[in-house]
């Protein structure tokens, strides 16, 4: 059995860049920074921040390069695909990239350059419990016909 599987939080290092194929696809991409803290063994901080290559195709797509901005905070799932090509120079070029499937927009609808809760008054170890639902945008199924949402169907 084999799984490739990817959930990621965190917050887009640059605006999300659309372009459509030329069979008419949508895709969006956008770069995704996650941190991680811990304590090493002389007990100093140490921090970690990996970035990520974000691809999101058709409705997906659509809805990330329209909603979301540098600095939004949200939470995706998707599956890592290695894609290569060959530079200018001949050279073999490889870049690995996180096929968008599902993504959910964390924070509040202006939030992009601040925490959750700093806008409520909490710090930022305390845990933020949302005082509504995320919005969670699926991406359609293989083979399944895009239906059409009207914006006045989208919970945010």
């Amino acid at each position: 059995m084999d799984l490739n599987k990817v959930m990621l939080i965190g917050r887009l290092t640059r605006d999300p860049e659309s372009r459509t194929t030329p069979q008419g696809v949508t895709v969006c991409n956008f770069s995704l920074a996650t941190s991680r803290t811990w304590k090493d063994d002389q007990g100093n901080t140490q921090d970690r921040t990996e970035f990520h290559n974000i691809v999101a195709w058709r409705r997906l797509g659509e809805i990330c390069a329209q909603y979301l901005a540098k600095g939004r905070q949200i939470y995706l799932e998707g599956h890592l695909e290695t894609r290569n090509w060959e530079d200018q120079n001949g050279q073999k070029r490889y870049r690995t990239e996180v096929i968008a499937d599902n993504m959910i927009m964390l924070g509040n609808k202006g939030d992009s350059t601040k925490s959750a809760g700093a806008d409520r008054g909490a710090s930022s170890d305390q845990p933020v419990e949302e005082k509504r639902e995320p919005a969670m945008v699926a991406a359609p199924a293989a083979g399944v016909a895009d239906e059409e949402i009207r914006i006045e169907d989208i919970p945010f």
